[in-house]
């Protein structure tokens, strides 16, 4: 054989090695959500982006492994456990209060990058904001903190309703009992009977709304939680049905139909989430990153549905809405 074929031989046969090790070299992060895949491309392609200005695009130098519950929070351990067995570089727990307390716990040892709603000093997921300490970080929302307020804003809107109910999800880690406990304090201010009403599945909300009527509450506050938000456009729908008026976080119940939202603008908020998992790709602690904190909520109100429930937006309201939908 010539020396030039030789060579040309070993090259070839080095080539797939070569690749082999590219590949091996190329860090696997998993992404963890109590969310639907097909509800949240929009948030994925902004996470993206926050990847891609630390230099990380998905396919050329980075793997995600993604981890859908898809609603049901009891199916989350069991994927963080996969994720931690996959040894991933870092969990990203996106749209999930429970997903982000779950991956704290499964691991000690892999970072975890989370999106939550709730404060998440007060749910033992870092020592501080300024300083999270441990093996994790991320970004605090203000849905849950401005949970109280939107009760505020429906009796703004529905002065005459002095019953309302709050739908709550159980098995929201965190979350459930926050919203409970800070809207009680709520209603007792603006002197309302709360009542509080569960629902973590298709047929407990229908449950929920049986009981709505029975309880003949004049306004519904729907918790934060993404089985809700996966059901926006059905609970949408149950609210006109019930012809009761309802306020959620996401402007996703209020182009459905729904009556209001107020809640952070969500987009605002993954760039970040994308920024910080690849910083810490390239070696930064989590310890050393401060929690990130949204400042922007919006109120958006559907005019046409007011219309439909026969009540007159007051001018107060108008004046303060991001967004009018008629």
């Amino acid at each position: 054989m010539r020396r030039r074929e030789f060579i040309a031989g070993l090259s070839a046969a080095a080539w797939p090695l070569a690749a082999r090790a590219q590949q091996a070299r190329m860090p696997v992060i998993g992404f963890l959500s109590a969310e639907w895949p097909d509800r949240f491309a929009d948030r994925l392609r902004v996470f993206r982006e926050g990847l891609s200005e630390t230099g990380y695009i998905e396919g050329r130098n980075l793997e995600i492994e993604y981890r859908w519950a898809e609603g049901r929070n009891d199916q989350l351990p069991a994927l963080a456990a996969e994720l931690v067995r996959r040894r991933v570089s870092a969990i990203v727990t996106a749209g999930s209060t429970p997903a982000a307390v779950v991956a704290s716990r499964a691991t000690t040892t892999i970072p975890v990058v989370f999106y939550v709603g709730v404060d998440p000093v007060n749910l033992g997921l870092v020592t501080s904001l300024a300083r999270p300490g441990g093996h994790a970080t991320g970004v605090v929302t203000l849905n849950v903190e401005v949970g109280a307020k939107r009760l505020e804003l429906l009796h703004e809107m529905v002065p005459t309703a002095t019953s309302v109910a709050l739908l709550v999800n159980p098995t929201s880690l965190g979350i459930a009992e926050t919203l409970t406990r800070d809207m009680e304090a709520a209603a007792h201010t603006l002197q309302l009977q709360l009542h509080v009403l569960h629902a973590s599945n298709d047929r407990e909300i229908e449950m929920a709304f049986a009981t709505l009527t029975q309880l003949r509450a004049g306004a519904l506050v729907i918790g934060a939680d993404a089985f809700f938000t996966g059901r926006s456009e059905w609970l949408a729908a149950l609210t006109a049905r019930h012809a009761v008026p309802a306020i959620y976080e996401w402007r996703e119940f209020v182009s459905a139909g729904g009556l209001m939202s107020y809640g952070s603008t969500v987009l605002d908020t993954y760039r970040p989430l994308g920024v910080y998992t690849g910083r810490i790709l390239k070696g930064e602690k989590p310890s050393d990153l401060p929690v990130q904190q949204a400042t922007r909520v919006e109120l958006i109100i559907n005019l046409k549905t007011a219309k439909a429930l026969g009540l007159t937006v007051p001018l107060t309201l108008l004046g303060r809405a991001d967004e009018v939908i008629e």
